[in-house]
C-alpha cells in the first residue's frame, strides 16, 4: 500500500477504534449515484436471473449492504428526504407534481452542509425538487449542475423533444445541447468533475434517470433481452438498466486511474420500487420478470414499494469483503451518517427523521438499538397531505399497513398474511407511533412559493406540471401534443419586487418555435424505443391572466406563438393562472408561462 494511502486508512480508522490521532484527517469523497425506478429485484446480485449487472454485483461484493433499507415510494418523496433527512411531508415535496414537488426553501440541504464544510459539490441527472428559482439544483448547494427537466425525459418542463438521445439539459439552469445516450452523458460529466476536483474532497450526486420512462435504449441493449420472457418494455427497461451499469463499471475504473477510489464513499442506491421490472397480467396472473418475492412496486405502501438496495463501499475505512446489515434503515439516515463519517460541522436546526448509521456500519451495535427502531413512508400523491393515506409503519421485523394490516417480514417477506390480530400489542404500539409522527410533521406542513421577479431568474419560466391543481395535469409533453385540457388550478408565487411584469402564455414552449395552432408530427417506436404523439391543432382564443382573481386581458403576439399582457405587481404572496377558451366555448388552462419584472 501507498504511504499516502497508508495514512488515509489508519487516520481514519483510528478515530473509530476509540483512538484520536495527532495528524489532521484528510476528508473522504462522497459520490452518491442513484437510479430511478429501479427496484431491489432489478438486479443480479439480489436473484435475479435474467438481468445482467456484474458491475453492481462486483459493488454488491465489497460493500455494507443495508438490506432492509426503504425510500419513499415515489420519486420526488425520496429526493426530498435524501436531500434534507426529513420525511417529504415535512419539507413540501410529497408528490411529484402539482405544486407539491418544490423541496421547500428553508430546509438545509445535504449539498448545503458539505459546501459550507469546504466540498466542491455537484450533481448530474435528474433532479425533480423544483425547475425554477429557489428550487433548482444550484440554488440549494450545488455548485454545478446538469440536469433534465421535471421528473423524467420528455416531461413538461424538460427541453423540447427530449427522448434520451442527444438531447438538451441544463447547465445551472441554461441549456445545452449535447451528444450522446442520457446515462452516458451523465457519467461524462460525473468523470470530468471527479478529474477537476480530485485534488481537494467532493461530493458528488449521481442521479441517474434510467429506467425510468420513456423505456428508451440503445439497440444492442434492447437485443440482449429480446428473446427473454419479458414484456417489450420489460426488455427496453432491462436493457437500461444494463447500459446503466456498464457506465457503472466505466466510472469505478476512472475513479481508480484518477487515484481517487480508496479514499471515496460510494453508494449505490435506487429511488423507489420497480416500475417495470415485475408485471402480473391481471387476467392470468402470469408473471414476467422478478420482485424478490416482495408485495408492490413503484408507488405502494407494501414493502415493494419502497424496500431498494442500497450498497456503501470506501476501500480506505472498511473491509472489502462485502457484509449485510439486516435492521431498519432509510434514505432519510444518508445525510445524518455522511456528517459523521466525514466529520462535517453541521447542527441540526430542523426535527429529523434519519439517524446515523456509523457506528452500525463499523462497530455493529446491539440490535435493541435500532431493530426497535420506528419509521414511516406513505404514499400521499394529492394536494395536501391526509393522515392514514397509503401508510406503511417500519420496524426491522413488522410492517403495519394502512393500520390495520400487520406483516412480519421475518416470517411473511412476501406480505401475504396479515396477523393484527395475532399480536393486537404490537398494532397498538405501532398506531401509537404513528399518530405522534403525525403530529410532528402537521406543523412543518407548507406549500412552497416559487419567488418571481428575482434577479436569480428573470423571466422566469413556469409550466403547468406545477400548477396546484386537484385535476389531472398534462405532465409529460405527449399530453401537450394531444392537447389534453384542465380547467383549474393556479400557481403558488410570492412578488420579490414591486413593479411591471410581463406574462406570456402558450400551447408550446419557447424553444419549440411553434405557433399555437400548430400541428406537430409524432414519432413511431422501435423495438428499442416508444412513440412520441402527433400533436394536433387545437384553436385556443381569449387568452387571459387571472392574478389573486382579477382578470387581465392578453393579446396574441404577431407570430401567433403566445399571448402577452403587462401587469404592474406589488412585492408580496401572489395566485396566478392563465387560459384560454376552446372552440366550444370551454375554459383550457394554458401550458407554458414566462413572467418577466421589466
Amino acid at each position: 500500500m501507498k504511504i499516502k494511502n497508508l495514512f488515509r486508512a489508519l487516520t481514519i480508522a483510528l478515530p473509530i477504534l476509540g483512538c484520536q490521532p495527532e495528524a489532521p484527517v484528510e476528508k473522504p469523497n462522497v459520490i452518491l449515484i442513484m437510479t430511478d425506478d429501479q427496484g431491489y429485484g432489478d438486479l443480479a446480485c439480489h436473484g435475479n436471473s435474467i438481468i445482467k449487472t456484474p458491475n453492481i454485483d462486483q459493488l454488491y461484493s465489497e460493500s455494507v449492504r443495508l438490506t432492509n433499507f426503504h425510500t419513499g415510494t415515489t420519486c420526488t418523496p425520496t429526493r426530498g428526504g435524501l436531500m434534507t433527512g426529513r420525511n417529504s411531508n415535512r419539507n413540501g415535496t410529497w408528490h411529484t407534481i402539482g405544486g407539491c414537488s418544490l423541496l421547500n426553501e428553508k430546509e438545509t440541504t445535504i449539498a448545503d452542509v458539505f459546501s459550507e464544510n469546504g466540498y466542491a459539490t455537484a450533481m448530474f441527472g435528474k433532479w425533480h425538487l423544483g425547475d425554477m428559482y429557489p428550487f433548482r439544483p444550484h440554488d440549494r448547494g450545488f455548485d454545478t449542475a446538469f440536469y433534465n427537466g421535471g421528473g423524467g425525459v420528455g416531461q413538461t418542463p424538460d427541453y423540447w423533444n427530449n427522448d434520451y438521445f442527444d438531447d438538451t439539459y441544463f447547465r445551472n439552469g441554461e441549456p445545452e445541447k449535447v451528444e450522446g445516450y442520457c446515462t452516458d452523458v451523465w457519467f461524462k460529466e460525473a468523470s470530468k468533475f471527479v478529474q477537476a476536483n480530485k485534488e481537494k474532497p467532493f461530493f458528488l450526486y449521481l442521479s441517474l434517470n434510467a429506467p425510468h420512462s420513456p423505456f428508451n435504449v440503445p439497440e444492442k441493449y434492447y437485443e440482449m433481452y429480446k428473446d427473454a420472457n419479458l414484456k417489450p418494455a420489460q426488455k427496453r427497461f432491462y436493457g437500461m438498466i444494463t447500459e446503466m451499469d456498464e457506465q457503472v463499471g466505466k466510472f469505478r475504473k476512472k475513479l481508480e486511474e484518477q487515484g481517487v477510489s480508496k479514499n471515496t464513499i460510494l453508494i449505490f442506491m435506487t429511488d423507489n420500487g420497480t416500475i417495470a421490472g415485475y408485471y402480473i397480467d391481471k387476467k392470468t396472473g402470469e408473471t414476467t420478470g422478478y420482485n424478490a418475492g416482495m408485495r408492490g412496486i413503484k408507488g405502494s405502501q407494501y414493502d415493494g414499494g419502497h424496500r431498494v438496495p442500497c450498497f456503501i463501499s470506501w476501500p480506505d475505512a472498511m473491509p472489502k469483503e462485502g457484509r449485510d446489515i439486516n435492521s431498519l434503515t432509510a434514505h432519510v439516515d444518508l445525510l445524518p451518517t455522511l456528517v459523521d463519517l466525514c466529520d462535517l460541522k453541521h447542527t441540526y436546526e430542523s426535527e429529523m427523521d434519519g439517524k446515523s448509521l456509523k457506528d452500525m456500519i463499523f462497530n455493529e451495535p446491539s440490535k435493541t438499538d435500532f431493530d426497535k427502531r420506528m419509521l414511516v413512508t406513505d404514499t400521499q400523491r394529492i394536494q395536501w397531505p391526509k393522515k392514514g393515506r397509503n401508510s406503511c409503519v417500519m420496524t426491522t421485523r413488522w410492517r403495519l399497513v394502512n393500520g390495520d394490516e400487520l406483516y412480519d417480514i421475518h416470517e411473511d417477506p412476501g406480505q401475504n398474511v396479515n396477523v393484527a390480530n395475532a399480536y393486537p400489542d404490537v398494532v397498538s404500539e405501532m398506531n401509537s407511533f404513528y399518530d405522534q409522527w403525525w403530529t410532528s410533521t402537521e406543523k412543518d406542513f407548507e406549500y412552497s412559493l416559487m419567488k418571481i421577479g428575482s434577479d436569480h431568474e428573470n423571466p422566469m419560466h413556469l409550466t403547468c406540471h406545477d400548477m396546484h391543481s386537484e385535476q389531472n395535469i398534462p405532465w409529460n409533453q405527449n399530453y401537450i401534443r394531444k392537447g389534453d385540457a384542465f380547467s383549474e388550478g393556479e400557481f403558488f408565487t410570492e412578488v420579490v419586487k414591486s413593479g411591471k411584469y410581463k406574462f406570456t402564455i402558450s400551447r408550446y414552449p419557447e424553444e419549440s418555435n411553434l405557433e399555437m395552432d400548430a400541428a406537430v408530427d409524432g414519432v413511431k417506436a422501435t423495438s428499442h424505443t416508444e412513440m412520441i404523439e402527433e400533436g394536433k391543432s387545437l384553436s385556443l382564443k381569449n387568452p387571459m391572466i387571472v392574478v389573486d382573481g382579477k382578470e387581465y386581458k392578453c393579446s396574441f403576439t404577431k407570430d401567433n406563438k403566445a399571448a402577452e399582457v403587462e401587469i404592474e405587481l406589488a412585492a408580496g404572496k401572489m395566485n396566478f393562472y392563465g387560459s384560454f377558451t376552446n372552440d366550444k366555448g370551454e375554459k383550457e388552462m394554458a401550458y407554458y408561462f414566462l413572467v418577466e419584472r421589466l
